[in-house]
């Protein structure tokens, strides 16, 4: 073995330990279908974007940003997942799988921020419309940093027991779970950085909706209100789903009697990291007034031209 005695040179992931093998392709083709509604639907939301000049809008930039962040981590995640269940093929490579940890890491953290983002930008453009357009998205380089550390303090870690991850995907505290030897210091430090990765951006989140509830209180007009409390529901919702269980994931190993099977935590685990990115283009697509008049003027101009092609056959037969 090498410096960092790695007695194989790949994983395996192994999904739902529980999960009986006649169910297999039924959870495959579930992947499968919740993949593709995935990207089709976050696609559709970028092409919308590149092809509408009135949309070059710092808010829809966010979404596009979020849409893309959506993509990547489905892409990342889920084929493998699928392959597993599919084909029985859940092998990775060694390599493969902490650039899979890698990425995986990053676009989660990446969401995080672009919905922290998002609560800022209602923020300012509710309490401070004048300034709105001065947030931008500077810390990229921070987050692929930070994981990338981890990641190359992996390929310097002893591997040398069982290579099986329990989980659908490889993550850190799943490969910190197959380190040979005391661990405490490296699961506190992903502990750690999750902390912060999480619920720094929160913390922002929650201020920006308290001062965000206080500034549309004091308005006049009960149709304002109705409508901003409309709008920061929808991506509360959104929040709170990415948030919450994620609380009881990362926490259950420091609270005793916050215990999960391995099952029901995957289970939570890809609820919110897939339910988020699924729903995120439909609510955005079917709350916001301009994308709903883009889509709309797309089927109409659909339909118009559709007719005149049998007209315009008669006239060059003619």
């Amino acid at each position: 073995a090498s410096s960092g005695t790695k007695l194989y040179q790949k994983f395996v992931i192994v999904g739902f330990p529980s999960l009986q093998p006649e169910y297999f392709h039924l959870v495959a083709w579930f992947f499968f279908f919740l993949y593709l509604t995935t990207v089709v639907g976050n696609f559709l939301l970028v092409v919308v974007f590149a092809l509408e000049c009135s949309l070059q809008k710092p808010m829809y930039i966010i979404m596009v940003s979020l849409a893309l962040a959506d993509i990547g981590f489905a892409t990342v995640a889920l084929p493998k997942l699928i392959a597993r269940y599919w084909w029985n093929d859940g092998a990775l490579g060694f390599h493969t799988c902490l650039f899979q940890e890698q990425m995986i890491h990053y676009f989660g953290s990446l969401s995080s921020l672009i919905l922290m983002t998002m609560a800022l930008d209602r923020y300012l453009a509710i309490c401070f419309p004048l300034r709105w357009h001065f947030i931008k998205i500077h810390s990229h380089l921070l987050y692929i940093l930070q994981h990338l550390w981890h990641t190359v303090n992996f390929t310097m870690m002893p591997f040398c027991g069982p290579n099986k991850i329990v989980h659908a995907f490889c993550d850190t505290m799943s490969l910190t779970s197959l380190v040979c030897g005391d661990t405490t210091r490296q699961f506190s430090e992903a502990f750690a950085g999750a902390m912060f990765v999480l619920y720094v951006p929160l913390s922002f989140i929650i201020f920006s909706y308290i001062c965000i509830i206080i500034m549309v209180l004091r308005m006049a007009s009960r149709q304002g209100r109705a409508k901003t409390f409309s709008t920061c529901a929808t991506q509360g919702c959104i929040i709170s789903i990415y948030y919450i269980p994620r609380f009881f994931v990362y926490s259950t190993p420091y609270f005793p009697n916050l215990k999960m099977t391995p099952d029901k935590r995957i289970a939570t685990t890809l609820f919110y990291s897939l339910l988020p990115p699924l729903i995120n283009p439909f609510i955005y697509c079917l709350r916001t007034k301009e994308i709903k008049q883009i889509l709309k003027h797309w089927v109409q101009r659909r339909r118009d031209i559709t007719p005149l092609k049998p007209a315009l056959v008669a006239t060059v037969t003619k």
